[in-house]
C-alpha cells in the first residue's frame, strides 16, 4: 500500500482524469514523484468499474483501490447488502474478508464484523476504506480465517466465507477444490456459529455442492440483470434436510425471490416477493405507458389464444425447475426446449421478462415483410441473431422484439412482440 496515493494532489488527479485512457496513461511519465503512472492507472480503472458496482466507495474521499482482480471478483455493492437480510446473531466473522464490500453491509446490521484477510495489503486497504467510510464496528486481522477460528474462544451467530477455485482450468469444479477447503473444516465451521453462508461461483452444480455439505438447510442462486452473480449455500447446524429449499433471487429494481422446497414431492412451491425500490426505467415493473390490447389472441390465424410470452430470469433457470415454473405462475411451457413460456395473463411477480405477443409468423411469412424492426431472440431455433439480422434486415428497435423459437404445437415459428416487463 503507497500512502503516497491518498495525497490531496494524488486524489485529485485521480477524480479529474477518470475518463482519460488509462493505457496511455500508464506508459506516460507520472507528474508525482512517489506514485508510478503505473499506479495511478491502476487507481482509476478501479475506482471507474466502482461507479456502478459499489457507489459508496466510488462517492467517498480517499478511497484507496486494490489491484483491478479484486474490484472484478468481490461482490458488488448491491448483492452485498442483500446478503446482509441472511446473517443471524450479534457478531459475523467474514473468514475471506477481501476488499470488505461484503463486511460493510453486514456492519449496517451487525453489532459487531471480523475482517480475516491473508494478504497484508489488502487487510491494510479494507481497514483504511472502512475509515473512510465511517464504520466503527469492524475489525481487521491479517492473518488465516481458519488459524484464528481454531484458536479462538469465541462463537459467532454467522460465518461467511467465500472460497477460491485452486484450478482454473475447466468450468467444472468441487467445494474441496477450493481455498480454503470448506468440505474439511466443516465440522470446525458449524461448531463456531448458528449459521454458516458459503459463496460460490455460479459454475458449481447445484446438486454437487449439497451432497459434498451437510446441513445445508438453503440453496439460493443470485442474480443481476439477468446474469447470474452468485450461489449462496446457507447451512444452518440444526437443519438435517437431504433436499434443501431452492430460491432463486433476482435482484434489480426489485428483490423477487421464488423459493422451491422439494422436502417432499407433495409439497407446495411457493413465491416470496420483496419490494426493495422503485425505478422510472421500470425495472421489473409493467411499463405504464404501454397499453394492453388484450382483444389480441396468441396465433391469431392459427388457433391460439396465448397472448403473454414469460421469459424466465437465469435465476430461475439455474434452479432446474422448468416444469415448476409453469405449474407456479400457471404458465404454458412453449416448447419442452425452449423455456419459454405463455399464457393469457400476465403476472408481474414473475422474475424475468414479459412480452405482449401480436403476431405468429412463419419464415416465410416473415419474408413477405417489409421495414423489419426490433430486438432479436433466439430461442431453439437453427440460426444465430446476427445471421437473422442480416438475412431479414431487421432494424434495431428499444421496445418491439423478434422472438425466433420453436412452438411444440406449430413448429418453428417467429413472434412478434413488446416489451412489458423489464429483468
Amino acid at each position: 500500500m503507497n500512502p503516497a496515493i491518498l495525497d490531496e494532489a494524488v486524489q485529485h488527479f485521480i477524480n479529474t482524469h477518470l475518463k482519460d485512457d488509462v493505457h496511455k496513461l500508464a506508459m506516460s511519465i507520472s507528474p508525482f514523484a512517489h506514485v508510478s503512472a503505473q499506479e495511478l492507472a491502476g487507481q482509476i480503472l478501479a475506482k471507474r468499474r466502482s461507479e456502478n458496482k459499489l457507489p459508496s466507495w466510488f462517492n467517498a474521499s480517499g478511497i484507496y483501490y486494490p489491484p483491478m482482480i479484486s474490484i472484478e471478483q468481490c461482490s458488488s455493492e448491491k448483492t452485498a447488502a442483500y446478503k446482509s437480510s441472511l446473517i443471524e446473531g450479534d457478531h459475523v466473522l467474514d473468514l475471506t474478508g477481501g476488499f470488505g464490500v461484503d463486511c460493510f453491509a453486514f456492519s449496517k446490521k451487525a453489532k459487531k464484523v471480523t475482517h480475516c484477510e491473508l494478504i497484508p495489503e489488502l487487510s491494510m486497504i479494507a481497514a483504511h476504506n472502512a475509515r473512510q467510510l465511517q464504520v466503527s464496528n469492524m475489525e481487521f486481522l491479517n492473518t488465516d480465517g481458519l488459524t484464528f477460528l481454531a484458536n479462538t474462544t469465541e462463537n459467532f451467530g454467522t460465518i461467511y466465507i467465500d472460497p477460491a477455485r485452486r484450478g482454473k482450468s475447466g468450468k467444472v469444479f468441487m467445494l474441496k477444490d477450493c481455498s480454503p477447503n470448506v468440505v474439511e473444516h466443516l465440522d470446525l465451521l458449524l461448531s463456531k456459529a448458528k449459521r454458516l453462508i458459503i459463496k460460490t461461483s455460479p459454475l458449481l452444480d447445484l446438486s454437487a455442492g449439497i451432497d459434498e455439505l451437510k446441513h445445508v438447510a438453503e440453496v439460493q442462486i443470485i442474480s443481476v440483470k439477468n446474469e447470474c452473480k452468485e450461489l449462496l449455500f446457507i447451512l444452518d447446524a440444526g437443519s438435517n434436510n437431504p433436499h434443501p429449499k431452492i430460491t432463486s433471487v433476482t435482484i434489480n429494481a426489485q428483490i423477487k425471490k421464488v423459493s422451491f422446497d422439494r422436502s417432499s414431492r407433495n409439497s407446495e412451491p411457493h413465491i416470496d416477493h420483496v419490494t426493495t425500490e422503485s425505478n422510472e426505467q421500470a425495472n421489473l415493473q409493467l411499463k405504464s405507458d404501454l397499453q394492453i390490447d388484450t382483444s389480441i389472441p396468441w396465433g391469431q390465424a392459427k388457433n391460439n389464444h396465448k397472448r403473454y410470452l414469460y421469459e424466465p430470469d437465469v435465476a430461475l433457470l439455474k434452479s432446474g425447475e422448468f416444469n415448476t415454473i409453469g405449474e407456479m405462475f400457471k404458465l404454458k411451457k412453449l416448447d419442452v426446449q425452449s423455456h419459454l413460456y405463455i399464457s393469457d395473463q400476465i403476472n408481474p411477480e414473475f422474475p424475468g421478462r414479459i412480452f405482449q405477443l401480436s403476431e405468429t409468423l412463419t419464415k416465410k411469412e416473415l419474408k413477405k415483410q417489409k421495414d423489419l424492426f426490433g430486438n432479436v431472440i433466439v430461442r431453439n431455433y437453427p440460426a444465430k441473431p446476427e445471421d437473422l439480422i442480416k438475412a431479414f434486415k431487421i432494424k434495431p428497435s428499444q421496445d418491439e422484439f423478434l422472438i425466433f423459437t420453436r412452438s411444440q404445437e406449430l413448429g418453428y415459428v417467429i413472434l412478434k412482440a413488446s416489451i412489458l416487463q423489464y429483468y
